[in-house]
């Protein structure tokens, strides 16, 4: 069997058809998640969420059900207002703060997985994801969510305040993990901002999604063809793009400003 016989487009387009409804979201946020300097929100976000996922499977919910989302969106509401408070009363260590949430849910995660003998695949689900089992009808309340997060984000976002950008990056993120599993949802988030960190404001956001439906459209295909990861491979092509974008924009030391 050639490698090109494994590119079956009934597979492909809806997995990017997901990827694209992600970098809808994920691509203004992450600017702003950037210059908030906030970098690792989403991941502690996104881990809370899955902390709230591998809860009810320990429960014995059916992993799909509509408790499983309820779940998942109160923990990363829980969560959002978690951090809220702290970037109130501790704001100037709010990254460590951030950080050590992350590592307390993932933690906390391996624990209820300990005994469970399909935790290892449960966990790879979460973190990888599995967006190439996505099927159309998955997508239909995605569309609707991620349609009113754009309208409010677009409509409200100087208004928005700590709390309303921490509330509504919760319910982003809850919907996108289970989507497109952590690793994914980390990189759509901020590697199409690093791209585009120091662009002209209107280029930014044009050119971030450009950059995030290139590494899309890259690390499915590729993943197709070598039969590959397709989760692991999207995360390397979208940081791929972005050094290629900083190499085809002469934007030396972008990562050392960006660090900043």
């Amino acid at each position: 069997m050639s490698v090109g016989e494994n590119v079956d487009l009934a597979i492909l387009l809806p997995a990017l058809l997901a990827g694209l409804l992600v970098l809808s979201t994920h691509v203004p946020l992450g600017r702003q998640v950037l210059g908030r300097g906030i970098v690792f929100i989403d991941l502690a976000l996104a881990q809370v969420a899955g902390l709230g996922i591998i809860l009810m499977d320990t429960l014995g919910f059916e992993p799909h059900g509509w408790r499983v989302q309820a779940a998942a969106c109160t923990s990363a509401l829980l969560g959002a207002l978690l951090l809220t408070w702290t970037q109130k009363h501790w704001g100037q260590v709010q990254e460590a703060l951030v950080g050590t949430l992350f590592a307390v849910a993932a933690c906390a995660g391996l624990l209820l997985l300990a005994h469970n003998p399909h935790g290892g695949e449960h966990l790879q689900d979460l973190l990888g994801g599995q967006i190439l089992w996505t099927s159309p009808h998955d997508l239909i309340p995605v569309v609707m969510l991620y349609a009113a997060v754009l309208a409010v984000w677009f409509s409200f976002r100087q208004r928005l305040g700590d709390l309303g950008f921490y509330l509504l990056f919760a319910v982003t993120v809850t919907a996108s993990v289970q989507l497109v599993g952590i690793y994914l949802v980390f990189a759509s988030l901020i590697v199409p901002a690093l791209a585009v960190r120091g662009m002209h404001d209107r280029l930014q956001l044009p050119m971030g999604y450009a950059v995030g439906a290139l590494g899309y459209v890259v690390g499915l295909l590729l993943s197709a063809l070598f039969d590959l990861p397709t989760g692991p491979v999207i995360v390397c092509s979208l940081v791929l793009v972005m050094i290629l974008t900083w190499l085809i924009k002469g934007r030396k030391g972008v990562v050392v400003s960006a660090a900043r």
